[in-house]
């Protein structure tokens, strides 16, 4: 490379570092070759290398968020066999993908057997939203009573509540397993009406072995149950999985599952 190019790529360097654009310098090698190549007219080499910065601010976005979301484990709907048993709600299950929900505000309850995939679809189904930009919390709902109570204990509750209401989206997993004791079910009011009261409204999405209808029996007090889930019941898309364990089907050594 002659010495005008190198000093002229250098002062380019820094002059895409002082915008904040260096991620084009990752490419600017292999979109000059297309350019000399005659591939690239001068407009379609500008628009490209913004592409390029663009996807890469994309992709860095939703590697931040998907770690800060704190999912069990990653989850896709690439990776959902829609098609494995007829008692899933495929194409309720593509319209949710759309994400309308997220965006209106709406919750999204799902629920069924155990092993049936429940924890795979809301974890995909938040993937889709952190896709779009949205931020993510995924916590499983005894590890979140769990964390507010400390947060009773030192003080923090106030600061902890805060991780459960600020994310445009909370994953609440295995909701319902159990009864609720009072200061478990005034947290879990706290935090549904926060997320409701907020405009736009925040969505909760919810996995649970039960029924809706069989959660109100779980509450102490008829009063704080009919409060928090008529908030989240009455506001929400209802997804049924009602398909045989989904584990099941990954076992290794079984037909269609994965192999040691």
């Amino acid at each position: 490379m002659a010495n005008n190019d190198l000093t002229a790529r250098t002062a380019l360097a820094i002059s895409l570092k002082t915008l904040k654009l260096s991620g084009m310098l990752d490419t600017l090698d292999a979109r000059l070759t297309q350019a000399a190549a005659g591939d690239l007219g001068f407009m379609d080499f500008l628009h490209v290398l913004c592409l390029d910065e663009i996807n890469r601010r994309d992709s860095a976005r939703t590697i931040r968020l998907t770690r800060k979301a704190r999912f069990a484990y990653n989850a896709t709907l690439e990776g959902f066999d829609l098609g494995a048993d007829n008692g899933i709600p495929a194409a309720r299950i593509r319209d949710l993908a759309a994400l309308e929900w997220l965006h209106a505000g709406q919750h999204v309850l799902i629920y069924g057997p155990v092993g049936a995939g429940k924890t795979h679809l809301a974890t995909a189904l938040a993937d889709q939203a952190i896709r779009k930009g949205a931020t993510v919390r995924f916590t499983t709902t005894s590890k979140m009573f769990a964390d507010l109570a400390g947060g009773h204990a030192d003080g923090s509750w106030t600061i902890r509540l805060r991780a459960y209401t600020r994310p445009a989206v909370l994953v609440l997993d295995d909701f319902a397993m159990r009864e609720m004791t009072g200061p478990q079910t005034d947290d879990l009011y706290e935090v549904i009406a926060e997320r409701c009261t907020t405009m736009p409204a925040k969505p909760v999405v919810v996995t649970s072995n039960r029924a809706p209808a069989d959660w109100y029996g779980l509450f102490p007090n008829a009063v704080v149950a009919e409060s928090t889930l008529d908030r989240l019941v009455n506001n929400a898309h209802h997804l049924h999985v009602d398909a045989p364990s989904y584990r099941a089907r990954q076992r290794p050594n079984q037909p269609g599952g994965s192999k040691p």
